[in-house]
């Protein structure tokens, strides 16, 4: 699978707005056939920094980045941002979440 993490830094006008502003983004790529899971986070020490975590079967990105949900993201996510975001985009085996072993619950 592919997984991605990406830390959006957003302006301080736009933080209580930025899920509605990737909302039809989020809901267009869930419902891609290759989307595994789309999953945003908010940062608990910095309140601008919003994190996706994604994932998609190793067919599925080519078609995800050609979207033309991904281009309209693309167009309006800049007006938001305080800095161009930052990634980790790897390809790792692994189909999808696996049980901590480290810590388990009776």
């Amino acid at each position: 699978m592919i997984f991605i993490v990406v830390k959006f830094n957003v302006k301080p006008d736009w933080a209580d707005r930025w899920l509605e502003l990737t909302h039809g983004f989020t809901e267009a790529t869930r419902n891609e056939p290759g989307n595994l899971w789309f999953d945003w986070s908010r940062s608990v020490e910095n309140p601008h920094e919003f994190v996706l975590v994604e994932a998609f079967r190793d067919d599925a990105a080519a078609a995800h980045v050609n979207s033309a949900h991904f281009s309209q993201a693309m167009q309006d996510m800049p007006q938001a941002l305080a800095e161009t975001p930052q990634i980790i985009s790897e390809k790792i085996a692994a189909d999808g979440w696996g049980r901590m072993g480290e810590l388990t619950v009776p």
